[in-house]
Order: C-alpha cells, then structure tokens, then sequence
C-alpha cells in the first residue's frame, strides 16, 4: 500500500470540490456571504493543495491502492462539502452538516432543512452542486481528466461505477469517462432548456436540472416539485426515467443505435416494472377516493418513478397513501433504477438475475438432473456472477436488518426505521413514517443520523469499497 499515491488523489479531489464552491461564492458574495464562502473555500482547497504538493506525481495504482483511493476520497469529499453548511451558519451542528453532504453527494436528497425558502441561494446551488457532482461520479470524472492514470483509472472507474460490470465506450478507460460524463451534461443542459421554456425561472431550472439527472432530489421549494406547474412535473417524468437509464444506452442512441433502449433487456423490465407499480398505485388511489381524475395519474406516475429512479422529489406525501401504495414504493425503494445509471437501489439487472436464478432452482426440483442456464434477454448469465449478485444481495439484505435495528434502538419506530435504512441505502431521500415527504431527517437525533450517513455511502458505493477498508490486509505491504 503506497499511502503517498492514495493521499495524491486525495488531494486533487478536494482541489476539485474546492473549486466546485467557486459559483456558490459568487452568489454568496451578492448575497453579502462573500468571506464565509471564501473560508470554506480555502481551507478545502488548501488542504487540497497540500497534499498534492507533499506526495509525489508519479501514480501507479493496483486494483486494492484503487479501492482504497475510492474509499478514503469519498470520505475525505464529503467531510470538505459539509464545511460551507458551518461556514455560512446554516447550520451549527457537524453532524447535520456532515449528513447533508453526504446526502448530496451520495443523491440521496434526504435533508435536515425544514424550510428551502429560508435558506441563502449560495446554499440551495452548493447543494445541487454536490448532487451534479456524485450523480455520475467525482472519481469517474477524475479518471476522465488526469492523464497520468493509465492502467489505474480503469480499477477507480470499476470501483466507483455501479452495476455489475463496466461498459467501455472506447478502448481507454478515460475516453470512457468522458463520454459519460459529456452525455451527462448534455441531457443535464436539455433539462435546463425544457424548464426554462416551461417557465422556470433560471436558477430554479439550473438547481432542478443538475438534481433531475443525477436522481438526486433536493430542490428550491420547500414543496420540491408540487410548486411547479403540471407540464414541468410530467417532463420531469421523462428525466427521471432517462437518468434511471443506463448512460451507456444514451451514447448508443445518440450515436444513431435508436433501438438501444427498446433492445436492452434491462431496459424493458425497467420500463415494465415503472408500468406495473404506477398501474397498482392509480387503482388504490382511485378506489381510496372513488373517483378518477388525471391528477391522480399525475401524482401515481411521477411518485413511483421518483422512488424507482432513486430521485426522491415528491408531489405529494405518499406516506398517507393506502398500505398497498406504500409496500409497492418500498418495493422499489429496493429494486432501484438500471445499473450504469445515475440512479441507486439494489439495481434492475441483479434483481433479474435473482429473480431467473430463484426459478430455475424450483425447476430443478422437478428436474434435478436438468442444468438451467439464467438467462437476460437472450444473453446467459455467467455462474460468478449469479454467485456475485446472491452476495451482493445477501450483504444488501444483512446491512438494512442492521441499520433497522441501530434506528429502532436509537428511538425510532418501526416504519421510519425500515423505511429510512432503505431510503438511505438505495439513495431515494424521503421514506415512510416520520421521514416521508412532508417531514425532514432534522428531528432525527444525531446518532441516527450517522447511522444513516453510514448506510447512504455504504448503498451508494455497493459495500465492497468502504468495507474493504476496515479489512487489516488491505494495508499490508505485500
């Protein structure tokens, strides 16, 4: 383990947030916050600096110094963007602080803010900011602008990355990276436009458009987007489900592959899962109330694929829904959107592969001596990684049962519990109970809030990265 090569990287990611801070100075500056945007700058860029300058240039990364660069980074950015909640006075306590950051830049959207009208505008964008940031990945864009990687970048690409294998766009790894990252801001500039000409103002469409596509969640409005007009709410829609999208299926369809989409077999049961569960939530919301109108397929539709895609926003506070609407959207709260997109949970694609695995165990019990290959689509599922998705859902599994418990413990009931350990691990923001949509993570006390930051970078780094850091061998010279 070369500690100098680790804390190098480390270095120019808190450059990186430290000049992600730049815009927000500049509204803090019009809003008269210009020496405390300017301290919070400093000191994480200057920390920054330090460590780039102390350790030496030359990077070679093998697979576990990459793991630990992912791990260690992570945690090193989302302590340097709680600084400006502490610098501004938003915000006195670390903990809270901490927690908002790292639901930022996890796009979890959970926050511990009653009120977004009463906070500074430097503050509502530093938030989005951090949203935009951690949607596509801090490290993935790392790997996209630092030459000097080579062979390294493709291990921090693997370890950040969601899903269950990385899709190349390009030979090298860091022409993949900035593919992603280029689809990224180019479906984050047409959101931008569409809001702007449905009527947004301009720094309400930029804070929802950067929120939109990394299925982050935190809004302008206290409201989040039942503020907004009805078309504004639809197109949001469209956005979340694009961002729930693997990206790789974007660059196909902007490249002129136009069936990508429709081809991919992940694709479909995202599609039909979103259709499913807003069909379920439209007939117990029109029998609840005994009446059909279309703000009801409004509201059914935009809050199932919210919590699919992991985005969090909300029209309404589905925690008063009917029981059946609540176990569909805790059912997705697990599923989550397609891996390879900017969207949390358990992912579309592992839950396929469970979900064929599990079917053909119960046709083996009427043929043993038959071999069942699970298939996607077309395309067999290789048997490591049908062993690697079974742990993966295992760890995935073992880990809620305990945040549940560390949150009853800590005081909290059942529903928010087990809503909120979900919510926090699948990155969504609001859950059920004390946490819905109506209510924010500010009345929590501050032990189950670090409880909940544990699980939200834990569900949006996928265990392995952080956990690897706690293993003595990981620090082992060999």
């Amino acid at each position: 383990m070369n500690l100098a090569e680790v804390l190098h990287l480390v270095g120019a990611l808190l450059v990186w947030v430290g000049a992600a801070m730049l815009p927000s100075t500049v509204i803090g500056a019009a809003e008269g916050q210009l020496w405390t945007w300017l301290a919070a700058f400093l000191s994480v860029a200057g920390a920054g600096s330090v460590l780039w300058f102390a350790t030496p240039r030359k990077v070679e990364l093998n697979p576990r110094e990459a793991l630990v660069v992912v791990g260690v980074g992570w945690l090193a950015v989302v302590v340097a963007g709680s600084v400006p909640f502490l610098t501004t006075g938003v915000l006195s306590s670390p903990v809270e602080a901490l927690f908002e950051s790292v639901a930022g830049f996890t796009t979890t959207g959970a926050t511990v803010f009653p009120r977004m009208e009463d906070l500074p505008r430097s503050v509502l964008l530093w938030r989005s900011v951090t949203h935009w940031l951690g949607g596509m990945g801090i490290i993935v864009l790392g790997v996209a602008i630092l030459p000097f990687l080579g062979m390294g970048g493709a291990q921090l690409f693997s370890a950040e990355a969601p899903g269950i294998k990385t899709d190349r766009l390009a030979p090298r790894i860091a022409a993949t990276a900035r593919l992603l990252w280029g689809v990224y801001a180019l479906l984050t500039l047409l959101a931008l436009l569409v809001y702007l000409i449905l009527g947004m103002s301009l720094f309400d469409a930029v804070n929802h458009a950067m929120s939109v596509m990394a299925t982050g969640g935190f809004s302008t409005r206290t409201q989040s987007l039942g503020y907004f007009s009805p078309a504004i709410q639809w197109v949001t829609v469209f956005f979340m489900l694009v961002a729930g999208t693997n990206f790789t299926l974007h660059y196909a369809v902007l490249t002129g592959r136009f069936g990508a989409w429709v081809r991919d077999a992940e694709w479909r049961w995202y599609v039909g899962i979103a259709a499913g569960a807003i069909g379920i939530a439209l007939a117990a919301l029109w029998a609840s109330r005994g009446s059909f109108d279309f703000e009801l397929l409004r509201q059914a539709a935009f809050n199932v694929v919210a919590v699919l895609t992991s985005t969090g926003f909300a029209t309404a506070d589905f925690a008063a829904w009917p029981s059946v609407c609540q176990v569909t959207l805790l059912g997705l709260m697990f599923v989550g959107a397609m891996g390879g997109s900017t969207g949390g949970g358990f992912k579309v694609v592992r839950a396929v592969v469970v979900a064929q695995h599990a079917f053909g165990e119960i046709r083996k019990v009427l043929h043993p001596r038959a071999i069942f290959v699970p298939r996607l689509g077309s395309r067999p599922i290789r048997g490591d990684v049908v062993l690697n998705v079974t742990a993966f859902l295992g760890l995935y599994v073992a880990t809620h049962g305990i945040g549940t418990i560390l949150l009853a413990a800590l005081g909290s009931d059942l529903v928010t519990a087990t809503s909120a350990a979900l919510s926090a691990m699948s990155s969504i923001g609001p859950g059920l109970g004390a946490v819905g949509p109506s209510a924010h993570y500010g009345d929590l006390n501050w032990a189950s809030q670090l409880v909940l930051v544990a699980l939200m970078l834990l569900g949006r780094l996928e265990f392995y990265t952080l956990l690897v850091l706690f293993l003595p061998e990981t620090w082992r010279r060999k």
